[in-house]
């Protein structure tokens, strides 16, 4: 499993389990396992069976690259966990708006670069992906379990497949 930007708390209970092979990584963050940046991540293709990419892509640049790289590394059959702040249909970036005042505006939070719409889908397909969006109503039922994991209401999670037969084709 491959963790980017991790939690402390996921990170506490993924590293408790003995079975998992377990990477955390991030630019910046001293604390993980491996420091890279996610639009060139050191590993071979097909490396992973899961990757878990929370609140990471509206801080990059070229998400795009990004997202290519995640479907690299990801293994045939594999899933990875992207979730993103959604606000609208249509994802809103501007790469000259750099004041941290603006961005907040904008985009949300002052590092973010882009504030993503409904059309993220689109671009998680474009990647290679098969998307399936889940909302947290649909896996979690209780407010105190949604308040307990810190999770707003409304959050999609955008489970991305890489098929197998996709990558036989290709070979």
């Amino acid at each position: 499993m491959l963790h980017f930007a991790p939690e402390p708390g996921l990170v506490r209970r993924f590293a408790q389990m003995p079975h998992l092979r377990y990477v955390t990584a991030d630019l910046f963050n001293p604390s993980v396992i491996m420091r890279f940046d996610i639009t060139t991540i050191p590993f071979d293709d097909h490396a992973f069976d899961l990757i878990l990419c929370s609140h990471v892509l509206e801080h990059i640049p070229n998400d795009r690259q990004a997202m290519r790289e995640l479907y690299r590394v990801l293994k045939p059959g594999g899933i990875a966990l992207i979730l993103v702040p959604i606000k609208g249909e249509r994802t809103f970036e501007d790469a000259t708006i750099t004041d941290p005042l603006l961005r907040e505006r904008y985009f949300g939070q002052f590092d973010h670069v882009r504030m993503y719409g409904t059309d993220i889908t689109q671009r998680l397909q474009q990647a290679g992906f098969y998307v399936q969006e889940i909302g947290v109503r649909d896996i979690i039922t209780t407010q105190d379990e949604i308040e307990r994991m810190g999770l707003p209401v409304n959050e999609t999670i955008f489970v991305c497949r890489k098929e197998e037969r996709e990558v036989r084709l290709a070979s």
